[in-house]
């Protein structure tokens, strides 16, 4: 049957087993002799299989293409292959660019087939970026009887961004030409699969009706729908009359391990909160959520204190939101009860998706914490300190996922025993990953990174393979909003970008060069495009650099300020940076007319960093006995904060930046001078060469894991 199938359409016999997998996939939903009056798939599914599906093996397929502009081909042309395994979508080739592609949303036609003998590039469309087209000019003629490269650019599915991102290098290499009086040559299958670049794609269900299907989903939507009724979410009650009632919606994700293999399928019920009403549905909806720079201070002085830092994760976390408001939802698909079909839920808790949900599962937990005792911060809403006598405990949430660390045995046991009593939790022992951040922690100290994203990010823009560079950005180089460049695909410049802020968590290195190219959001150029692909290529060659903190006799707060001065050649606005734990890379909001007074608007805001930093360190039982030092290599700045004299050259600054006088005058704040060579924040503020940048780098803590001798997997 599968050597019909590929004689039918003229096919090569690489797809032999494309033809073996669909002929048994055809196979199963036919009748047979072995199980009468039934087909294999009945019998094993105990549904009857639909066959409207079923199309003609290696036809020509349109395939839609999802990220286009609008002068671009709305579909791409594939050769039908067979059937996904994973989803209700089909399986297709791309014999351009040698990928499987795997999409639902597919137009055929039975009635064609590929024509594998002749010109493939003059069969169907060619997509490439106009940074690879040759000029006309210079592009050679090509022989009537000569054939084309057998391997156009490197280009992913449904989509034709590759040819921007990707690196020259990755692409294939092109064949040479072969005459026609040329013997045809014969390679094995082994070499006919190393030298096809295949691209396969996993693809949850995207509704109930797909993943019933399937086993491992049936059983994941089961494990919801007891977890819900474990938790007395819901009760089924006749619908009052006048009384809005909800949809629900079936979500799936698959879970991966580290090393990329699948590691569970969750299923996860969500409620259509887009039908809520404001005043009827729901009322307050805000929840407060951890800053990542609390995440590092906590770190940081548990590393200090060398103290391990645990991790537990609440299972279901907004299902044990108690609601205020009386709120229905219809019965989810697949679980409706017999015989009362007409009912509906009335929820007693939250579920996923409603507006109100992540505010009462805040409320619950936030109560929780209070009646055990827990004192929470005023400057961290979000941040639980218990004390008992010389011990602490400190725990940190970021909605369902919270670490925490103490000075007692008892009260870690304690704490961890309370929160299994009330809720469903998972142990996640000794911190190791939390919201994309790799911490490693040792004796000597911990380290954060965030290597596995930076890889992934590489992958997503098919620059995992690109040449390194020394430095994130060009000195030199001055980028502005019209350039004289062509327009960039403003989606993807704007999908990179958000990429790369997301990396700055514990890349501070990142924070200056991030902050310029996001500027150019709104319609970004070719030269936008270009620094943005240099901080990729730097990222490709600093993946091991992380942020590094010490186990020190002595905490104390320190800050680095700086400023360039009309850095911006669109409006001539000053650049602001600061410190280690907490970091700042931003354009000032005013306009300076000297480098004293960017510096002295600089100060300020360091300075109300500074204060906060120092509120949420006395929150935690560690308070600073002196002012805190705030590092300024501008003698004409630190001036300007003690002597109201220089009235002259201060009166046009706003209001808001003298805030410093009255911390200098109180004593909170200590501005000292420190030469340009020790200013950290010099970072912060311009590109620097590779001496200068690797200089401060090491001075602010960045640094390689090998370079601090590894870091100890358990510090017990």
């Amino acid at each position: 049957m599968a050597r019909s199938m590929l004689k039918a359409k003229n096919m090569p016999t690489k797809f032999w087993g494309e033809a073996v997998s669909t002929a048994v996939y055809i196979l199963n939903v036919c009748p047979t002799r072995a199980v009468p009056n039934c087909t294999p798939f009945e019998a094993w599914r105990k549904k009857r299989p639909s066959v409207g599906h079923l199309k003609v093996f290696g036809c020509i397929a349109y395939t839609l293409v999802n990220q286009r502009t609008k002068l671009e081909d709305k579909a791409e042309k594939c050769i039908f292959i067979g059937y996904s395994t994973q989803s209700k979508a089909y399986r297709l080739y791309n014999p351009l660019t040698k990928r499987i592609v795997i999409s639902r949303n597919v137009i055929f036609d039975e009635d064609a087939a590929w024509n594998w003998e002749s010109n493939t590039e003059q069969e169907a469309p060619r997509i490439v970026s106009l940074d690879d087209q040759p000029s006309p000019q210079s592009e050679p003629a090509t022989p009537v009887n000569s054939s084309p490269p057998t391997t156009p650019p490197n280009s992913p599915n449904n989509t034709n961004d590759s040819s921007e991102i990707g690196n020259s290098s990755s692409s294939s290499s092109e064949s040479s030409s072969s005459s026609g009086d040329q013997p045809r040559k014969v390679r094995s299958l082994v070499d006919i699969y190393e030298s096809c670049d295949f691209a396969f794609i996993v693809t949850e269900p995207t509704d109930y009706h797909e993943a019933a299907i399937y086993d491992e989903w049936r059983q994941a939507m089961q494990d919801e729908i007891n977890a819900i009724e474990r938790n007395k979410t819901w009760e089924l009650v006749n619908l009052p009359q006048e009384k809005n009632v909800i949809g629900l919606k079936w979500v799936y994700r698959t879970k991966y391990n580290q090393d990329g293999g699948i590691s569970k399928h969750k299923a996860r019920l969500v409620a259509k909160g887009y039908a809520q009403q404001e005043g009827v549905d729901y009322e307050e909806t805000f929840s407060p959520v951890a800053r990542f720079e609390t995440v590092r201070i906590v770190l940081a002085l548990a590393a200090q204190l060398k103290l391990p830092v645990y991790q537990l994760d609440v299972k279901s976390a907004f299902l044990n939101g108690d609601l205020l408001e009386e709120v229905f939802v219809h019965q989810p698909v697949g679980f409706v009860k017999k015989g009362e079909e007409e009912k509906v839920y009335r929820l007693k808790k939250a579920l996923y998706g409603l507006k109100q949900a992540p505010r009462a599962w805040y409320s619950k937990i936030d109560s929780f914490f209070i009646n055990s005792g827990f004192q929470k911060s005023d400057n961290e809403p979000t941040l639980y300190v218990k004390k008992e006598g010389m011990e602490f405990l400190v725990v940190c949430l970021y909605v369902d996922d919270i670490i925490y660390f103490s000075s007692s045995q008892s009260l870690l046991t304690s704490f961890k025993a309370s929160m299994t009593n009330q809720f469903e939790m998972t142990d996640l022992g000794l911190l190791q990953y939390f919201l994309g951040l790799e911490v490693k922690q040792g004796k000597e100290g911990t380290f954060l990174s965030q290597k596995r994203y930076a890889i992934n990010l590489l992958k997503r823009f098919h620059m995992e393979t690109c040449e390194t560079i020394a430095t994130p950005m060009n000195s030199s180089e001055k980028l502005q909003k019209c350039d004289g460049t062509e327009d960039a695909d403003v989606t993807l410049y704007r999908s990179l970008v958000g990429g790369l802020n997301y990396l700055t968590h514990s890349r501070s290195d990142l924070a200056y060069c991030v902050s310029i190219v996001s500027r150019y959001m709104q319609k970004p150029s070719k030269q936008h495009f270009g620094a943005a692909k240099r901080i990729l290529k730097y990222v490709a060659g600093t993946l091991k650099y992380g942020l590094w903190y010490s186990s020190l006799k002595e905490l104390k707060l320190r800050g680095y300020t700086d400023s360039d001065w009309a850095g911006c050649v669109d409006d001539r606005k000053s650049m602001s940076g600061s410190g280690a734990v907490t970091w700042s890379s931003k354009k000032q909001e005013t306009i300076a007319l000297s480098s004293s007074e960017a510096e002295y608007v600089a100060a300020g805001a360091a300075s109300k960093q500074a204060l906060w930093i120092s509120k949420l360190l006395k929150d935690l039982g560690c308070s600073q006995s002196e002012g805190i030092e705030l590092w300024c290599d501008n003698k004409s700045a630190i001036a300007m904060t003690k002597n109201p004299a220089y009235h002259s050259r201060t009166k046009h600054i706003d209001v808001q930046h003298h805030f410093i006088r009255q911390l200098v005058a109180k004593g909170s704040i200590s501005l000292q001078f420190c030469g340009t060579e020790w200013q950290n924040a010099d970072l912060f503020t311009k590109a620097l060469n590779h001496t200068k940048h690797y200089h401060f780098m090491k001075r602010i803590g960045m640094t390689k894991l090998e370079s601090r001798g590894g870091v100890e997997s358990d510090p017990s």
